[in-house]
């Protein structure tokens, strides 16, 4: 299966910097998509950049509420019928020179944007996708999870335990025969056309743009569920 007119797909994070262009990857592929933020502005910039109009829908939700994600879920899944896609997208970064200099308040945090984010979304949405016939949970990882450096303790490990919670998504789709996947994509981080203007010299090594993101996120429909569910993608060299 692969994406269609028919299909929809919930973008958490949609304001940030990759959201424009996943929006843009997933309508032009026929999907309806409902772009999540936190404020009115960033999820209606999400939503203008729709292929078509009315194809983005702009939502305003407080993903740090699991009441608030829960009945989102459920109202996605009345107005739309059906939800075949969470793309979770959003981030936040806190670092340090080095490990003896960070700060457990960045850990809080990053515990907050990066954790609990996933957890909602994915136990808000679980039931939906695995009803979907076709679903896919992605989750957008960082390089860092695996290999953190000193001054990025609080980050790697913030990333490395929202894979492992999607990776426990996964082996649920796998236990109870579901035809959907949890799938994580990992970069060592995002580059935008914004960027390049903004640093014409720069070259931005490893990094992956956020086209080739969007790019790859669509492919995970055409790929058999099974086949997908529970791989770790790595898009950085």
């Amino acid at each position: 299966m692969s994406l269609n007119n028919e299909s929809v797909v919930v973008v958490a994070g949609a304001g940030g910097g990759a959201g424009g262009a996943v929006v843009r990857a997933l309508t032009a592929a026929g999907a309806t998509v409902v772009g999540v933020d936190t404020t009115e502005e960033h999820a209606a910039r999400a939503a203008s950049v729709a292929v078509a109009p009315g194809r983005a829908v702009p939502a305003v939700v407080d993903l740090l509420d699991f009441d608030a994600t829960k009945d989102f879920a459920a109202r996605v899944l009345k107005e739309h019928g059906r939800v075949d896609g969470l793309i979770h997208l959003v981030g936040g970064w806190r670092g340090s020179k080095t490990f003896g200099e960070t700060r457990l308040e960045d850990w809080d945090l990053l515990h907050k944007l990066l954790i609990q984010t996933t957890q909602h979304t994915s136990l808000a949405f679980a039931e939906p996708l695995a009803a979907s016939g076709d679903g896919r949970f992605v989750l957008v990882s960082a390089t860092a999870a695996a290999a953190p450096t000193a001054g990025n303790a609080a980050y790697g490990a913030a990333k490395a335990a929202a894979e492992a919670w999607t990776l426990a998504l996964a082996d649920s789709f796998r236990k109870d025969g579901d035809p959907a996947a949890a799938v994580v994509l990992v970069v060592k981080a995002l580059l935008t056309d914004a960027m390049r203007e903004a640093k014409p010299e720069g070259k931005f090594p490893g990094y992956t743009h956020v086209d080739d993101l969007a790019a790859e996120i669509v492919r995970a429909w055409t790929v058999p569920a099974a086949e997908i569910n529970g791989t770790r993608v790595r898009l950085a060299p």
